[in-house]
């Protein structure tokens, strides 16, 4: 009996570290590549949409960029949104640029802060943080957000 409950707990003890090192080696190819800060202005009414700039570093070098954003659903107000975050499988600049749909959205906690990861047609993701400051009630979801560089 004794050598039954060792085995099991041995094989789960296992079964865990292979896990825990299978998810250390995923996260080592998801590696962050670059950085992004964003600033951006949100109003709505009815239609939602947002105008902004920010700046990519990649590579040592600093390149600004515009964004337009448009969301569908009840949205009214107005307010201004700055992010920073980092940007994964980017491998050439000229990448970038595009427009970029949400991943994963995180429910924004007190005082206007919250999550959202975003993806492009080109594949490189902006995993973003953000503060958001004004009145915005929005009850739609983005439909996408269109990078371009200055």
């Amino acid at each position: 009996m004794m050598q039954s409950v060792r085995k099991i707990t041995g094989g789960i003890l296992l079964a865990t570290s292979l896990l825990l090192s299978g998810l250390a080696v995923a996260a080592d190819i998801d590696k962050p590549v670059g950085k992004v800060t964003i600033a951006e202005r949100q109003f709505g009414l009815v239609l939602g949409g947002s105008t902004g700039s920010g700046t990519l570093t990649f590579k040592g070098k600093k390149y600004s960029f515009k964004l337009k954003g448009l969301s569908a659903g009840l949205n009214v107000g107005i307010s201004r949104m700055s992010a920073v975050g980092e940007v994964f499988a980017l491998k050439k600049v000229s990448d970038f640029p595009g427009t970029y749909t949400v991943l994963a959205a995180g429910v924004a906690v007190g005082g206007g802060v919250g999550g959202l990861r975003l993806q492009n047609e080109n594949g490189v993701i902006m995993n973003l943080r953000s503060r958001t400051k004004g009145l915005n009630l929005n009850l739609g979801n983005v439909t996408g957000l269109t990078v371009t560089m200055n």
